[in-house]
């Protein structure tokens, strides 16, 4: 397998690996390693690379918190999970699974079960393919998701019910999308706190002022933005003129409206967002855009 090809592979396995290991730098290390024993493999001798670079991942990563747990080590980091919010379906089941308060959680987890745990409920793989990664049955893999599940259960719940939360962040888009000054003031709180988290830098502001502007002067730049989870909470992934992602905002509902809102606009966690939602089958276009 080519360089090229492997990047085609690449992102999915690092949003993996930084999912179960809680570190982008470690996960990054993860799958440079699985890469370099692809390498080794004589050509053609691998029918299922992306399967195979999955499990190499998997097992990767159950050894680095064998080792962090042998060191007494817990690592995490800020890489939100992103995922998409169209399906009322499976509302309960995402913002059970997401979050950042899931990542003290995670690490209470051991490692079949966190790993188990992150490939089923986050990137949807079947427990027969799971069971394989961690040397066990369908059956005690399933087994290990439901116990890390149970564990997860007792995370930490937003104030506003999903459905509520959904309804400001549609009103925001929807003031976005039509310049309205002042409905953008109307969903925001007078109190809000933004933060913004570059590739080097996190500024802070306190207020709506500062955002309403930003929002406004992306509007008339061709700026074109959709909702989708973020942690588990309704958030926006936002698009330039040209299509390419340039924003994930995730936002926080207290009493109908939004108190904290948290963007990342570097383009690793951005190409890490749309990774995630092409490895869960979501739409990565600006479809149904504000």
């Amino acid at each position: 397998m080519s360089a090229e090809e492997f990047q085609a592979h690449r992102e999915r396995l690092v949003a993996i690996a930084a999912r179960v290991l809680g570190n982008r730098t470690d996960a990054e290390d993860v799958v440079q390693e699985a890469w370099l024993r692809l390498a080794r493999q004589e050509p053609g001798s691998v029918d299922n690379v992306a399967g195979w670079l999955t499990t190499v991942v998997g097992r990767l990563s159950i050894d680095v918190l064998r080792a962090r747990t042998a060191k007494g080590e817990v690592l995490y980091d800020t890489h939100p999970v992103v995922a998409e919010d169209d399906d009322p379906a499976d509302q309960a089941l995402q913002a059970e699974s997401l979050g950042l308060a899931l990542l003290v959680v995670l690490g209470s987890l051991g490692p079949d079960e966190r790993l188990a745990f992150v490939l089923h409920d986050m990137f949807a793989m079947p427990f027969s393919e799971i069971g394989a990664i961690i040397d066990k049955s369908a059956d005690a893999a399933k087994m290990a998701a439901s116990r890390a599940r149970r564990k997860v259960h007792g995370a930490a719940r937003p104030t506003a019910r999903p459905h509520q939360q959904r309804q400001v962040v549609d009103a925001f888009l929807a003031a976005a999308r039509d310049g309205d000054f002042e409905a953008l003031l109307t969903v925001l709180d007078p109190d809000l706190t933004w933060e913004v988290k570059g590739a080097r830098d996190v500024t802070v502001t306190r207020g709506r002022a500062e955002l309403v502007r930003a929002v406004v002067r992306g509007g008339g730049l061709g700026f074109t933005a959709r909702r989708v989870l973020v942690d588990g909470q309704p958030g926006i992934l936002a698009w330039g003129p040209a299509g390419h992602p340039v924003g994930l905002m995730a936002c926080t509902v207290e009493d109908g409206r939004m108190t904290r809102v948290v963007s990342y606009t570097d383009r690793a966690r951005l190409n890490t967002a749309v990774s995630m939602l092409r490895s869960r089958g979501g739409d990565t276009s600006s479809r149904g855009s504000a």
